[in-house]
């Protein structure tokens, strides 16, 4: 064995015994009902028979242990953000133990010789300098080639199969346990976590193919990393580096719409945030309208789920910009479910209706609708109801701003929808600022 081969064997099955030795002492008890124990995926990757001390061990050999030790701190480091059962056992300790010591052994394998070559080899396997990325994001882009590609096999296997015809026969989990799906899952969302603008899009090609797969997955718990991924990829990338995979992209975001509530708010954000980095140049695309018009018709049949309905208004803002005038063909949906919103038991929901009302005037400035008159109407009702509210003076001052807006618009209109209210013995306050503004 070379000196530098030697050097970075010494130092992975030092590195490697020091995790075991934490496995080793931590109580474990496989959650009920599962047949995957991740301690013992966790044993399988850094095992001693992996690292025993072998005078003729080869580069491939060396090569194979250095991937394993690497998904084996991915795993590891991806429970910081977890709470899922498979993971949850793993202290916060050992997480960050697995960080710093695969930075460590970045740092040794990126001066020998051997990782030199590999780093090389990879740069331009995907026209990717390599040297421009801190040394511990050097191994992981380094890995991917042949990472990522095996972990889309892992999700896959326990994936539905589907006939030639597109029907849903069968689940494939007969042959492998849901659990090594969402420990891959998880592995790869912290894989591609790793790599930021503007590398990412250089390893786009490995990335989305496996990320499809993941949202294509019946679990919610693989959905769920595959959507926090893509979120990443729409952060970090154009649009032009989505590729051929712009279409298929956007119908898996419309087809995951009717996901579970626990991953709604992940859905959500990855889709607002893919069509408006895809679509940005077209605010008239289709895609547009097909993924809000899916939105709207959940959010039509559950309106009193609070965290759909919080989680659509915390992330539909950049859609709304997208399409600017074009959200007037969508008011007779949307304002029905404002209508109901505002007068939410919660301050954040009306908080944020107001917000997103606010906004679809500025955009619009409301033309051509007949929906002036209730919303004056809904927000004199809130301007009372705010008076037994913690956000009292918040909520206040939005429903000020808001008819100021409308009355800029709408002038004579909004004038003579105001009549009927300006006498009120509960608006003096408002009717005085309003008439203050409007002088301004």
């Amino acid at each position: 064995m070379s000196d530098s081969l030697a050097v970075l064997y010494n130092l992975l099955t030092q590195l490697s015994d020091g995790i075991l030795d934490s496995l080793s002492a931590l109580n474990y008890t496989p959650p009920e009902g599962s047949t995957v124990s991740t301690k013992s995926i966790l044993e399988s990757l850094l095992s001693k028979q992996n690292f025993k001390r072998n005078p003729e061990i080869t580069e491939t050999q060396l090569h194979n242990s250095i991937k394993d030790f690497a998904l084996a701190c991915a795993l590891l480091s991806s429970s910081q953000t977890s709470t899922h059962e498979l993971l949850l056992w793993i202290p916060n300790e050992l997480s960050i133990t697995a960080t710093a010591v695969l930075k460590e052994f970045s740092r040794v394998y990126f001066g020998s010789v051997f990782g030199d070559r590999n780093e090389r080899r990879v740069s331009e396997l995907l026209g990717l300098d390599c040297g421009l990325l801190s040394e511990e994001k050097r191994l992981v882009v380094v890995l991917m080639p042949e990472v990522l590609p095996e972990l889309k096999g892992s999700i896959k296997e326990s994936s539905i199969d589907k006939n030639t015809d597109g029907d849903e026969v069968s689940a494939a989990s007969a042959r492998a346990p849901v659990g090594f799906a969402i420990v891959a899952a998880y592995q790869f969302r912290w894989f591609i976590s790793q790599v930021d603008y503007p590398h990412l899009g250089k390893v786009s090609n490995l990335v989305i193919p496996c990320g499809l797969t993941a949202l294509d997955h019946w679990s919610p718990e693989v959905k769920g990393q595959g959507m926090i991924s893509f979120i990443h990829l729409a952060k970090n990338l154009n649009d032009a580096e989505f590729g051929w995979y712009e279409d298929v992209i956007l119908d898996a975001c419309c087809q995951n719409i009717a996901s579970a509530d626990e991953i709604w708010y992940h859905v959500v954000e990855m889709s607002v945030l893919l069509v408006t980095c895809i679509q940005r140049s077209n605010p008239r695309s289709p895609w547009f309208e097909r993924m809000l018009n899916e939105m709207l018709s959940h959010l039509e049949r559950q309106p009193r789920n609070k965290d759909r309905c919080i989680a659509w208004l915390t992330f539909i803002e950049p859609l709304f910009h997208a399409v600017g005038l074009v959200l007037l063909a969508h008011f007779r949906r949307i304002f029905p479910l404002f209508f109901q919103w505002m007068h939410a038991d919660d301050d954040e929901t009306v908080l944020l209706v107001l917000k997103r009302v606010q906004t679809i005037v500025r955009l619009t400035w409301i033309r051509n609708t007949p929906y002036i008159e209730r919303l004056v109407d809904e927000l004199v009702v809130l301007y009372k109801e705010a008076a037994l509210k913690k956000a009292r003076e918040e909520i206040r001052t939005h429903v000020l701003d808001i008819l100021v807006l409308l009355h800029q618009c709408k002038g004579l209109q909004f004038e003579a929808t105001w009549d009927k209210h300006r006498d009120d013995p509960n608006l003096t306050t408002l009717s005085f600022s309003l008439r203050e503004r409007h002088c301004e």
